[in-house]
């Protein structure tokens, strides 16, 4: 684990000009600091299940990593990642009902108990009103995407410079390939359109919970403004904090090491920032409150 992630380093500093960072921490570590490390696992379809974490074990490690500390160097110049099956040949999905929706709804000063586990049943309850429980990916699948851009990308992840061009080729065929066999209806050999179609939408992690709820939803904007509001109410009594955006379409990346396989995995976000703005958001009414304890601000002017 730590050399794939000192090689994912390496290359995200290469080829994207960008730092990312990453950690190990001990679970032994989080428990000592007073947290914990609680999994369970969610069964999304017969084929697929994600991991969820409660305990504040997850949001502890990671606030630790971006203080700098149980840091993982990055690899010698040149390594790289085994990015197999990684992809997003998708167009976005734009919404359906109103508005795609991401929220992070985390705990507040009471913690983890009876009332936000309340909260986060209501919320839930409110996105399963809506038409299969505002999943955003539609029943039958996204529409394909075909771009050289989109190519472009996926050769530079499976192959390094001077060997792009093969690469490019071969990933320009298959994404050639899936999207006419998507567009006529064609199934190749054993590959099924239509129940690969059915195993996205199923496969797709659109809802999630470490150590908060996370959701990327589509919904009426009439049910968005009851999710907001009771999100509002569990805020001013502090059984928790959140941040939401409001985009119009999603976008999906896939992890896909063969297509004749049906456990292929599926990650939402959305298509205009997405997690980063609601966490962005989150951290704002965060700020804002720490401000108003300290007399920093007044309420008129609380976020």
């Amino acid at each position: 684990a730590r050399d794939v992630l000192a090689a994912a380093k390496t290359w995200v500093a290469e080829e994207l000009g960008l730092e990312l960072r990453a950690a190990i921490v001990p679970v032994s570590d989080v428990r000592a600091s007073g947290f914990d490390m609680r999994v369970a696992r969610f069964k999304a379809s017969e084929e697929v299940s994600y991991a969820m974490f409660s305990g504040g074990g997850a949001s502890w490690a990671e606030a630790e990593m971006k203080a700098g500390r149980y840091q993982i160097e990055a690899a010698p110049p040149g390594t790289r990642p085994d990015l197999t099956g990684l992809s997003c040949r998708w167009n976005p999905i734009v919404s359906h009902h109103g508005a795609i929706v991401s929220i992070i709804a985390v705990p507040g000063e009471r913690g983890i108990g009876p009332e936000y586990q309340a909260l986060i049943g209501d919320i839930v309850a409110l996105a399963e009103g809506e038409e299969r429980g505002g999943h955003p990916v539609p029943e039958k699948g996204p529409e394909p995407h075909l771009s050289v851009r989109g190519i472009t990308a996926e050769s530079r992840a499976v192959a390094p410079r001077g060997r792009r061009f093969l690469s490019w080729s071969f990933v320009a065929a298959q994404s050639l390939a899936l999207f006419l066999c998507f567009r006529l209806g064609i199934n190749f050999g054993p590959f099924d359109v239509k129940r690969y179609a059915r195993d996205l939408a199923s496969n797709s992690d659109f809802r999630k919970f470490d150590d908060a709820l996370k959701m990327t939803i589509d919904v009426s904007l009439g049910r968005l403004g009851r999710i907001e509001e009771r999100l509002k109410q569990g805020a001013a009594a502090g059984i928790c904090r959140y941040g939401l955006h409001r985009q119009d379409s999603a976008l999906m990346t896939c992890i896909v090491p063969t297509p004749m396989s049906r456990d292929h995995m599926h990650f939402i976000d959305g298509a205009a920032g997405g997690y980063a703005v609601a966490a962005r958001n989150l951290k704002a009414a965060l700020s804002g409150e720490d401000l108003l304890r300290t007399g920093d601000i007044s309420p008129a002017v609380k976020p």
